[in-house]
């Protein structure tokens, strides 16, 4: 949004009590504006954000108002401030520096390096509980903008059980489905196949030592099926592909949502004499497998233990100061090229 648009209250310099967010005002508007902060609580650590990743698929949804109004509640991230649909703030991957902490907040310390499910905004006050700390030996803190996907796609992995699958395929090469392929290749020691309509998409997917293909070429090779697929396309058109791909008592793993929009299929043919399986996941509750053994924080903290590969960071694109997000967020919301955008802060 242009400064003439501005209050005087949004266009003050901050005071050290302040911190600066990125609201989502109206309609494909967007600016930064300054809030105070309260009081440090007991349980709760103050954070200086060292990076941020946008969800671009949801956040185009919010950015661009067309969050539908049965979604209000469901869509609702951590931390958000606002209402569905405008003003609101919206987002849930920052990473960042404790620089304080209450008096009896033990889980982190002053210095750590942490992971929080936070809108974009340059300092953060969260309770405790809310705070993952980042592993010692990560090569590249801003990497862990990745954690909420990344757990996203360990998840599905443990529903897929791919630990014990003879083959592997992901459908769609966005940031959730590359993670799945990664995840799964270093849980199985096979080489999953990522298939996508966008021939682009091949590079990224060699640079994470996976193969590749498009729809056609994928339907047309006869000779191999899959015992596990996963579904990240969003699309029914993914499902379907899958559905046709898979071998005998294949699993499918379907991770797209897809709101209130219809999902036909053809479930005739071969889908009931081949038994197949179309598995639901969704991180909101750890995979059955792993339920008694696994806390949502234990999981999270396996899924920080995958981003310790150096490769990982070809996801983060294109590299954006916060200063200049509410001038770029159009344009990285709506580019098809770009794979989860990193936004810096000073």
């Amino acid at each position: 949004m242009s400064e003439q648009f501005l209050s005087d209250s949004q266009k003050k310099v901050r005071t050290p009590q302040q911190a600066s967010r990125l609201t989502y005002s109206d309609s494909n508007q967007a600016f930064l504006e300054n809030i105070d902060l309260k009081g440090l609580s007991d349980n709760e650590v103050l954070i200086r954000t060292l990076y941020s990743g946008i969800s671009r698929g949801t956040e185009r949804l919010v950015y661009s108002g067309l969050v539908p109004k049965s979604e209000w509640q469901r869509m609702r991230c951590p931390h958000q401030t606002g209402e569905f649909s405008f003003p609101v703030t919206y987002g849930y991957a920052c990473v960042g520096k404790v620089i304080s902490v209450g008096s009896r907040a033990t889980k982190a310390d002053i210095g750590d390096y942490v992971f929080v499910l936070h809108p974009h905004q340059d300092q953060i006050i969260v309770e405790e509980d809310w705070v993952s700390v980042l592993p010692s030996d990560l090569y590249n803190q801003r990497v862990a903008v990745l954690s909420a996907n990344m757990e996203t796609a360990l998840n599905a992995n443990w529903d897929g059980n791919t630990e014990n699958a003879k083959s592997i395929a992901i459908i769609g090469a966005g940031v959730v489905g590359l993670l799945t392929a990664f995840v799964a290749k270093e849980l199985s020691g096979l080489t999953p196949i990522v298939v996508d309509i966008d021939p682009g998409k091949e590079a990224i997917v060699r640079k994470l030592g996976l193969d590749f293909s498009q729809p056609e070429a994928f339907m047309a090779d006869k000779e191999n099926r899959y015992e596990c697929i996963f579904n990240t396309s969003a699309s029914h058109l993914g499902l379907q592909l899958a559905i046709d791909k898979a071998s005998f008592e294949g699993r499918i793993i379907e991770m797209s949502w897809y709101g209130e929009k219809d999902t036909p299929l053809k479930l005739g043919g071969a889908f009931h004499s081949q038994r197949l399986q179309i598995i639901s996941s969704q991180v909101g509750h750890v995979a059955p497998q792993k339920r008694s053994t696994h806390t949502h924080a234990d999981r999270m903290a396996c899924a920080l233990k995958f981003l310790s590969n150096p490769v990982l960071e070809e996801l983060l694109n294109p590299i954006i100061s916060f200063d200049e997000l509410p001038d770029r967020i159009d344009e990285v919301l709506t580019s098809e090229t770009t794979l989860c955008p990193l936004v810096t802060y000073s």
